[in-house]
């Protein structure tokens, strides 16, 4: 599968957007998304899995414009909620959900638990907790309506979730999550720093190395 100098994001999240174009543009290549196509209709995200939303969204767009789509499927699966909120992270306080909502909720879930007995896990030196492991997941999915072809990746990144925010980057739980390698949140890191690390970042590096492979 060959990508042109211009690569179609299925995206309205503009912070994937932002770290889509900063990744790309090291390649010396221009990232244009769903907000350049208005009128082209909402995937509904209805797959049991990151990978099959993925799929899902780079074909139905893919189809649409006739032209390549990547597609990204991503969420955090918290330990102690047994894996939620998962597919569902970015609606995780319901449909048009903020940011600011969705860490909310996930932090008065995990509170929930501790008023319930259960032991919290840890804290750091400043005295704010870490309440549960987690782990953020990214399905990525390229797809060539030419052939109806998919090269697909998937990447992780393993931290804590803290009980206060931290930082000002990043988007969605960046700011609960907390990277024990680097000691700060994935909100406090540069674009740089995030891009080595993050899952997205990681499942990017996969893809281009397959299809550098394919090439």
């Amino acid at each position: 599968m060959r990508v042109g100098d211009t690569v179609v994001v299925a995206t309205k999240n503009a912070g994937k957007v932002r770290e889509f174009a900063h990744a790309f543009a090291k390649l010396g290549m221009e990232v244009v998304s769903m907000f350049d196509y208005p009128n082209l209709p909402d995937v509904v995200e209805d797959g049991r899995t990151f990978a099959e939303n993925a799929r899902k969204k780079a074909k139905t767009v893919g189809d649409a414009l006739g032209l390549p789509v990547l597609a990204d499927d991503s969420g955090l699966e918290v330990a102690r909620l047994q894996g939620d909120p998962g597919v569902y992270s970015a609606r995780y306080s319901g449909e048009g959900a903020t940011d600011a909502a969705n860490n909310a909720k996930l932090l008065d879930e995990l509170r929930k638990l501790d008023a319930s007995g259960v032991e919290r896990f840890q804290s750091l030196e400043d005295g704010t907790e870490l309440l549960s492991e987690a782990r953020f997941v990214c399905a990525l999915a390229l797809y060539d309506p030419k052939d109806g072809s998919f090269v697909e990746s998937e990447g992780f990144v393993e931290g804590d979730i803290l009980s206060q925010p931290r930082g000002e980057g990043g988007f969605g739980y960046d700011p609960l999550f907390w990277l024990v390698s680097h000691h700060r949140s994935m909100a406090e890191l540069t674009k740089d720093e995030k891009q080595a690390i993050s899952h997205r970042g990681r499942a990017l590096a996969q893809l281009l190395e397959r299809l550098h492979n394919e090439a």
